[in-house]
């Protein structure tokens, strides 16, 4: 009789590695605010993160490739007046980021190719209807322009990006602060946990409570949580005697746990990533020195401990790279970017395989860049799945055609809502040069039809 002792898995040996020191991004001052947000937000282009400015907020965006020492003048995003408190790029267009701040306004920004070559000032939106400081931020995952944002007025609101309206505002559910706010995978419903220990599980366009767990974990700090596969929610939090702790709840029966684990006694908040296309979920510690990962699946006890990546250095926050900015020929599933106090280092998650090939089990078809829905549709009713890509010969980025026709239409949302402000965005500069030029080669060849018509 053969006893099973060790459940199989392909994901059993993920290993964490930090980069060598040449591909970290040095000498950049990260925010010292006490806040329990990421501080940092990448894509396949760019990585963010919150930087220390006086008087006002900044946040720094550097192109993937500038490694190395960040020079003291490099230019920031400094638009805000008060200190910056969560960024999130946009997952359908690599060039667009959101800000929320203690000055209680999100700003839209637009960075140019390559990154920026003077300070950026002027967002591209401005959305103002938070009355408190604007802690919380996440893009809707499949509509185009849809943006979430969470306040410490208790306040949830759905934004109309393009339009720069608030559409959707909930503002008598939450009677105490937001700790964390998420979509999930096609953006039918939203998860938040808050200060009165309660998960709620809401229509995002009714702004109605749809399903609600009392004290998901009995300690009063911060709870965090995230929908994983098959519409399941997983929670981090604190137990009474301050022990940290994780669990896994059917919104359908929320009375008992699925299973609720208890990891250590560190008082930092456990910030939650999870990724639906191998089922792992990444529990990154504020102020811990390490990443432990568990794999979510259908059998009890339903979260599973891999393993742990560790590190001497405490992280103060961290930037989870979307799937189709990874190496897929080096079996990578997962890259972080962790925010030292001085400096920026990205660890790479890996399954160690011999062979160069694709690894189709690795890599299912992934959430793309394309939007599946505009967002006068979503907020009219209607739902769409996210669109896929695979990852098989690599993501190759889309036409540049597409990105402009969104950057345009964001463009217009500046000047019907900003009035007649000075453009300095990288963008109209780069269109003045072109109608200059359009000008001057018209001229020229008008030049040649008259010299033309002479000599006949």
């Amino acid at each position: 009789m053969s006893r099973k002792v060790v459940r199989t898995s392909k994901f059993r040996h993920v290993f964490g590695q930090a980069v060598k020191a040449d591909q970290c991004y040095d000498d950049i001052r990260i925010s010292t605010m006490t806040w329990d947000s990421n501080f940092c937000s990448v894509n396949p282009k760019f990585v963010s993160m919150i930087v220390d400015a006086s008087g006002g907020g900044a946040f720094m965006v550097l192109p993937l490739n500038k490694t190395g020492r960040i020079d003291m003048s490099y230019p920031t995003v400094c638009g805000h007046t008060g200190p910056v408190l969560d960024i999130e790029f946009c997952p359908h267009n690599d060039n667009i980021i959101a800000s929320g701040s203690e000055d209680c306004s999100v700003m839209i920004w637009e960075i140019p190719d390559g990154g920026l070559t003077s300070p950026l000032t002027e967002p591209v939106v401005k959305l103002e209807g938070h009355s408190k400081r604007v802690g919380i931020l996440s893009w809707h995952p499949t509509a185009h322009n849809v943006l979430l944002s969470a306040g410490s007025d208790n306040v949830v609101i759905l934004w109309n990006v393009a339009r720069g309206d608030s559409v959707v505002r909930i503002d008598s559910v939450h009677p105490d602060l937001i700790y964390s706010a998420c979509w999930n995978r096609d953006g039918s419903r939203i998860l938040t946990s808050c200060k009165d220990k309660k998960l709620r599980v809401l229509d995002p366009r009714k702004g109605t409570v749809l399903f609600e767990k009392e004290k998901p974990h009995e300690g009063s700090r911060p709870v965090r949580a995230v929908f994983v596969s098959g519409g399941k929610i997983l929670s981090t939090g604190f137990s009474r005697m301050s022990e940290r702790q994780v669990a896994l709840w059917d919104p359908n029966n929320f009375e008992e746990a699925l299973t609720l684990q208890e990891l250590d006694t560190s008082s930092g908040v456990l910030l939650p990533f999870f990724d639906p296309d191998t089922g792992i979920v990444y529990l990154c510690g504020k102020g811990d020195s390490s990443i432990r990962y568990f794999e979510v699946t259908d059998e009890a006890p339903y979260v599973h401990y891999l393993s742990m990546y560790s590190s001497k250095e405490s992280q103060k926050g961290m930037g989870y790279m979307p799937k189709r900015g990874l190496e897929v020929n080096k079996c990578e599933i997962a890259r972080f970017y962790k925010l030292h106090e001085r400096k920026c280092e990205p660890i790479v998650m890996t399954v160690p395989r011999k062979s160069d090939l694709f690894q189709e089990d690795l890599y299912p078809d992934t959430v793309g860049p394309e939007p599946s829905v505009e967002a006068d549709e979503w907020f009219d009713g209607k739902e769409a799945p996210p669109i896929l890509i695979s990852l098989k010969d690599g993501f190759v980025a889309t036409t540049k055609a597409k990105e402009f026709k969104v950057h345009k239409s964001l463009l217009k949302t500046k000047t019907a809502s900003a009035g007649s402000q000075p453009d300095s965005s990288g963008e109209v500069q780069s269109l003045r040069k072109e109608v200059q030029d359009l000008k001057a080669a018209l001229e020229e060849l008008t030049k040649r039809v008259k010299e033309l018509e002479t000599k006949n």
